[in-house]
């Protein structure tokens, strides 16, 4: 049905996290893919940047369809008796809801900059969090590390977020996107 394109993996070696951090090759590989295909291309972007509106409006004008905000962030775990890295690869990816705050405030800034679907991830374990992703613009959400820890959670953030919408009165959740209040 479409390609997510990751453009943004810190967990190889080569590649990966790279493409997504250098506005040229960002545009390079989104438009390469967008030329041999008519399947929506979605590309998923690093939180590991200096600027991430760049990178989305290069996305967006190389072709993206859509973006899915954000990957992991680089992190580091060591072993105190090995005295080595945790991770094969020294470092990598930092999920679930410590990072949270940080894709919240990338969705923000990207969506506030750009007139493509944004799909909003981590740190998503509720339906509340699906609720913030929302009102900080995300047009929808992805839970990835929640299923770790109990596989049947979307059908809790569905059911939690339908009863939000119903006591609310908000008939279309579209009507939740972008609704952040700032002074």
């Amino acid at each position: 049905a479409g390609i997510e394109l990751n453009i943004s993996c810190p967990n190889v070696k080569k590649g990966g996290m790279e493409f997504g951090k250098d506005p040229k090759m960002t545009y390079e590989l989104v438009s390469s893919v967008k030329k041999i295909t008519r399947l929506p291309v979605i590309a998923k972007l690093s939180p590991n940047v200096s600027d991430i509106v760049e990178i989305a409006k290069t996305a967006k004008d190389a072709g993206a369809d859509a973006l899915s905000l954000i990957n992991t962030i680089l992190g580091m775990a060591i072993d105190i008796d090995t005295r080595r890295p945790r991770l094969a690869n020294t470092t990598g990816g930092l999920s679930g809801p410590a990072i949270k705050p940080v894709a919240l405030r990338m969705v923000w800034e990207v969506s506030r900059s750009i007139d493509i679907p944004i799909i909003g991830i981590g740190g998503i374990c509720s339906h509340e969090d699906a609720i913030e992703f929302f009102l900080a613009g995300a047009t929808a959400v992805a839970v990835g590390t929640a299923h770790f820890i109990d596989p049947r959670i979307m059908i809790d953030i569905i059911r939690g977020l339908a009863g939000y919408m119903t006591r609310r009165k908000i008939e279309d959740v579209r009507d939740l996107i972008g609704g952040l209040k700032v002074s």
